[in-house]
C-alpha cells in the first residue's frame, strides 16, 4: 500500500492508502509501452527509408547527410526497446536481424587494405556482396545478380552461424552510409562520399548494387520492424503470451530484460570490453560514432521500463502501472533508492553525450588508450550500471520473486578471458 500525507500549513491532516496496481495491470501498461516504443521506430524507419530513396535517386552529399541524419532519429526510439530483450525471448530470437553487431563489412563492401584479406574465423570476411554477383558459399555458386531482400535474410545474415556476417539491420546501413571509421581512437566517423551511389560518376564500382543492397535493408528493416510491432498490438503474439501467463514470471521477466541490459549487456558488452582492449571495433556504431545516445538510449530503456514512462516521437507522453509501483508498495526505500540509482547512471550517460556533442571527443576516442580522463569518464558510467543492477537485484527481493540470472560479460565476471 502506498500512503498519501496531506499536509497543510506544515499540519499532516490524513493520509490515504492507495492500493498498488496488480501485477496484470502492471503486464498489460508494459505491453502498451512496448507496442509505442516499436511503432515509433516503425515510422521512424519509414522516414529513414524515404531518405534514402531521395539518396539513391539522387545522390548529392546534402541527401546523403539527410540519410544519416534519419539513422540518427531512427535508432532513438528503437534503443528504448532493448529492455524487451533477455525476459522475452519472442524480441530476443529476432533482434540480431535489426540490431546484430559488430560486423565484418569486408562482407558487405570494398574496405580498405588495413582490413586485410582473410580471416582464421570467417571465411567470407571479404566477400564483398556488393562486388560479386556469384558467391561461393559452402562450396556451392550462388547467385547474388540481383540483391533482395531474401538473399540478405534468408541466405547471408550469419551465414554459416558466424556472427560477424551481418547482413541486415541498422548497423548494415550505417556502414553502407558512412562506410568503414578509419580514424581508429582519433578524431572522425566513416566517411563515405555521395560518389559511391552515383551510377553516372560511380567514385568506387558497383554504385548500382550498393543502392539496391542500401534500399533492399532498408525496406527489410521496415519489414522486421512492422513485425515486431504487430507482436505487440492487441491480440499479438508478445501481448498475449504475457497476459496469458503467470503474472508473477510476467514481472519476473520485466526484471531480467532490465537486470541483463544494465550488467551483461550495457555495461559488460557495449562498454567495459571496449575499455579493456581500448578498441574502437567494439563500440555499438562504430561507423557514425554514435555511440554515445546508443549508450544514452539504452540506459533510458531500462529507467522507461521501471517507471512505465516514455516520451513518444511526436512529444507525447505514455505512463501508467509500474513495476516501481509494486516496489514502492512493498518497500518505499528500495524503490526510492534505485529510481536514484537510475537518475544518477542517466547523469553519467550525459556526461558521454556531451562529450560528444559538445566538446567533440566521441566514445571511441574517450576508450583510446593513454587517455585517462575519457577512460575515467567510461568506467564512471560503467559503475553507475554496475550500481543500479544491485538495486533491480534488491527489487526482486522485495517483490518475494525468485532470485534472476542476469546477462553476464566476461568482461565483469572473468576479466582474464578477454586477453586468452
Amino acid at each position: 500500500m502506498k500512503k498519501i500525507v496531506l499536509v497543510i500549513a506544515g499540519v499532516a491532516l490524513s493520509s490515504i492508502a492507495l492500493a498498488a496496481p496488480s501485477k496484470k495491470e502492471v503486464l498489460s501498461h508494459y505491453t502498451d509501452l512496448a507496442h509505442a516504443m516499436y511503432q515509433d521506430s516503425l515510422t521512424s524507419a519509414k522516414d529513414l527509408q524515404e531518405a534514402i530513396n531521395n539518396l539513391v535517386a539522387k545522390p548529392t552529399e546534402a541527401n546523403l547527410a539527410a540519410a544519416k541524419a534519419a539513422w540518427k532519429v531512427s535508432r532513438v526510439p528503437y534503443l528504448q526497446t532493448e529492455a524487451y530483450r533477455f525476459g522475452n525471448a519472442i524480441v530476443d530470437d529476432w533482434e540480431g536481424r535489426v540490431n546484430a553487431w559488430p560486423l565484418d563489412e569486408g562482407m558487405i563492401d570494398y574496405v580498405s587494405a588495413d582490413y586485410g584479406d582473410e580471416s582464421d574465423e570467417n571465411p567470407y570476411y571479404t566477400a564483398n556482396i556488393v562486388a560479386n554477383k556469384k558467391l561461393m558459399i559452402g562450396g556451392k555458386e550462388v547467385d547474388a545478380s540481383k540483391i533482395t531482400k531474401a538473399l540478405l535474410a534468408d541466405t547471408l545474415h550469419e551465414l554459416d552461424e558466424i556472427e560477424s556476417n551481418v547482413a541486415t539491420g541498422y548497423h548494415a546501413i550505417e556502414f553502407l552510409l558512412w562506410g568503414q571509421d578509419l580514424n581508429g581512437t582519433g578524431p572522425g566517423a566513416g566517411a563515405r562520399p555521395a560518389s559511391d551511389f552515383d551510377t553516372k560518376n560511380c567514385s568506387r564500382g558497383n554504385c548500382d548494387r550498393r543502392a539496391s543492397y542500401l534500399t533492399a535493408s532498408t525496406d527489410l528493416l521496415i519489414d522486421d520492424l512492422s513485425w515486431m510491432t504487430n507482436q505487440w498490438a492487441a491480440g499479438g503474439e508478445a501481448r498475449t503470451t504475457l497476459m496469458k501467463g503467470n503474472a508473477g514470471e510476467g514481472i519476473a521477466a520485466i526484471l531480467t530484460g532490465m537486470g541483463s541490459l544494465s550488467y551483461g549487456e550495457l555495461a559488460g558488452e557495449r562498454m567495459k570490453l571496449g575499455l579493456m582492449l581500448h578498441d574502437p571495433e567494439e563500440e555499438h556504431d562504430c561507423f557514425s560514432d554514435n555511440t554515445h545516445w546508443s549508450q544514452y538510449y539504452d540506459a533510458k530503456s531500462v529507467q522507461n521500463v521501471y517507471t512505465g514512462n516514455y516520451t513518444r516521437i511526436d512529444g507525447s507522453k505514455v505512463s501508467g502501472p509500474s513495476v516501481s509501483d509494486l516496489v514502492a508498495a512493498k518497500d518505499t526505500s528500495v524503490d526510492k533508492a534505485l529510481r536514484a540509482k537510475l537518475n544518477t547512471t542517466m547523469a553519467k550517460m550525459q556526461v558521454l553525450v556531451d562529450s560528444a556533442e559538445k566538446d567533440g571527443v566521441t566514445y571511441d576516442q574517450l576508450i583510446g588508450e593513454g587517455n585517462k580522463a575519457g577512460n575515467a569518464k567510461v568506467m564512471t558510467a560503467i559503475n553507475a550500471l554496475l550500481a543500479q543492477t544491485k538495486d533491480i537485484e534488491k527489487a526482486v527481493t522485495a517483490l518475494n520473486l525468485e532470485p534472476i540470472a542476469f546477462e553476464g560479460s566476461d568482461s565483469l565476471d572473468t576479466p582474464k578471458k578477454v586477453f586468452e
